[in-house]
């Protein structure tokens, strides 16, 4: 270590844009995270603050809940922990008609699990049939408590009386109402909902009705697993070309510091510990560049506006950190075949 620190301090502009280089690698790496992670939450927010554990949908439907319709005379015996849930894509807006907003409804009964633990920003949960709450980043649209709003395509107004936090399902923001409205939309009461949510976990079939775990269910979401598995794959990528880029540049350096290593050995320094100097460089290098990496990240995050989905794990983050300085360490072995052919009378040449 001895040897790696000092011939870093001697070579500052060489190992300064290898740290650079790695930094920037990282950084983009954990903004895609925060932002695969930011997408997946906005995507997931309302069905984990409803405790989901297990959803029946339609059969046919899919495991789609945009697909999935429950006639009323179908519909199960409810539980202790079960809610029906009517949900129905709209667009909003202020009751001139201006400011369009793109939502999704969901009806429920305020006497069941889910109105029970949807946590509010601001004002009151609903009590008459013309009331709604919205989702909180709504706020930022210019929504406000006791404004009234139009459906579009409806006369009918409906007055605003609260904002929930963590109400948003396939990153679009959710207007909450009495499932009765719900039905009006849909047609009548012959429609039960679109789904049961529940906070227990069974197994229910039945019929044209079968039930399926939250993790199912979420997987199925439209272009969720296909927008984790490409951020997925894009970090793993950067991942990779992280370590091909310290392998190349520590290759490199080695090559040009051969006639210095060569005149070591012949004062005596073993072949180990000029391999031990290049790879505790490696680790060194690659530490840095995620510290400095992570912090970046962490600035930026304040900065960010809030219409953008951005969510950092840090444990995750810190993780990634050490699988980057594993793979650093990793990609030292190629310069280390150099090292390891010097010999002690290349120093004559």
């Amino acid at each position: 270590m001895f040897l790696a620190l000092n011939e870093m301090k001697h070579e500052k502009v060489h190992y300064g844009l290898i740290v650079t280089m790695v930094t920037l690698i990282a950084y983009l790496i954990f903004m895609l995270l925060g932002l695969m992670l930011g997408l997946a939450k906005e995507n997931t927010a309302a069905v984990d603050s409803w405790q989901t554990q297990t959803v029946i949908l339609n059969k046919g439907a899919n495991i789609n809940l945009n697909q999935s319709v429950i006639p009323a005379n179908e519909l199960p015996k409810l539980k202790a922990g079960d809610s029906l849930v009517g949900q129905s894509p709209l667009v909003i807006t202020k009751k001139n008609g201006a400011d369009k907003q793109s939502a999704q409804l969901i009806g429920l009964k305020a006497n069941q699990a889910i109105a029970k633990k949807v946590t509010l920003s601001e004002g009151r949960w609903w009590k008459k049939a013309n009331e709604v709450v919205l989702a909180d980043s709504l706020k930022n649209k210019g929504y406000h408590l006791n404004q009234k709003i139009k459906f579009s395509g409806q006369a009918k107004t409906y007055r605003v009386v609260g904002f929930a936090k963590q109400s948003t399902l396939n990153v679009t923001p959710i207007v909450y109402s009495q499932l009765s409205v719900w039905q009006q939309l849909k047609g009548g009461r012959q429609f039960g909902a679109s789904a049961i949510f529940s906070t227990r976990q069974f197994k229910y079939e039945h019929d044209n009705l079968k039930s399926y775990t939250k993790a199912k269910y979420v997987q199925k979401l439209p272009g969720y697993s296909a927008q984790n598995q490409t951020f997925a794959a894009m970090i793993g990528f950067l991942m990779v070309i992280s370590m091909a880029i310290i392998g190349v540049f520590l290759y490199i350096l080695t090559m040009q510091k051969l006639p210095n290593y060569a005149v070591l050995r012949a004062q005596g320094i073993s072949t180990g510990t000029l391999v031990r100097a290049t790879v505790s460089q490696a680790i060194l290098l690659m530490a840095v560049g995620g510290v400095l990496s992570l912090i970046l990240t962490a600035l930026t995050s304040l900065t960010l506006p809030e219409a953008m989905p951005f969510l950092i794990n840090w444990p995750l983050a810190i993780g990634l950190t050490l699988v980057m300085v594993i793979l650093g360490t990793l990609s030292s072995v190629i310069p280390v075949k150099l090292i390891q052919r010097v010999q002690p009378l290349d120093a004559l040449n």
